[in-house]
């Protein structure tokens, strides 16, 4: 049995690049609101950004053994995306790790579990999204798997895939659809900007979204 795929396919650096610059709600919405990861994952301190290559990683309940096997084989850029059987009461993730992360250029953590020494993480300003911070400590005993197909936060995740992550949350794009999601995420900014000018001249939002007739129809009562 294979425990760990080495060779995966990537999005371009430049579609990565491109997408580092929209909001997360906005891929959100243009992908037709899918790959929404549970809102509880969040950055370890305000600001933090994440956008790249998903590098997926199958740990067990408190062992991070896998994780240094991912830290090993992940390629400059890559997210490491990681699980961990549902167990998150635990530090899995540390300075040291963060350190060696750094220098191996890897482009950030998402794990869906704990962390710890996060005086020290946030100070790097690595980009982490966690569960939480928890001192419980972990062991090295069980092997997992590294760039298998995993549900991260409720999200499908497929080695390769693009994930995003900011203040307000994180999304999953399926690699095969990157270019039509990015398509339609520039699309939708450009349209925001209109709205937003339209606003700006007093319009309320139920006459700009035509929202009477639904009110009509949920039978509404004003006096």
């Amino acid at each position: 049995m294979t425990h760990v795929i080495t060779k995966i396919e990537r999005p371009s650096a430049e579609m990565v690049a491109n997408f580092s610059k929209l909001a997360v709600a906005t891929v959100y919405e243009a992908s037709g609101r899918r790959g929404f990861v549970a809102s509880a994952i969040k950055p370890n301190r305000r600001g933090h950004k994440l956008c790249g290559p998903a590098f997926t990683v199958e740990c067990h309940p408190k062992d991070n053994l896998m994780l240094h096997k991912a830290l090993e084989k992940a390629a400059p850029g890559d997210i490491i995306v990681a699980t961990t059987g549902g167990y998150y009461e635990a530090g899995y993730w540390g300075d040291l790790m963060t350190t060696s992360a750094i220098a191996r250029k890897i482009g950030g953590l998402a794990i869906d579990a704990c962390v710890r020494d996060s005086e020290e993480l946030g100070a790097t300003g690595w980009p982490v999204f966690c569960r939480g911070f928890c001192i419980a400590g972990t062991v090295k005993n069980t092997l997992g798997k590294v760039n298998f197909p995993i549900i991260f936060g409720g999200a499908l995740v497929n080695p390769g895939d693009l994930i995003l992550g900011d203040d307000d949350g994180m999304v999953i794009v399926a690699r095969e659809r990157i270019e039509e999601v990015y398509t339609k995420s520039v699309k939708r900014v450009e349209a925001e900007v209109v709205k937003a000018e339209t606003l700006k001249g007093g319009i309320s939002s139920v006459a700009f979204n035509k929202l009477d007739q639904k009110f009509a129809a949920l039978g509404l009562i004003e006096e």
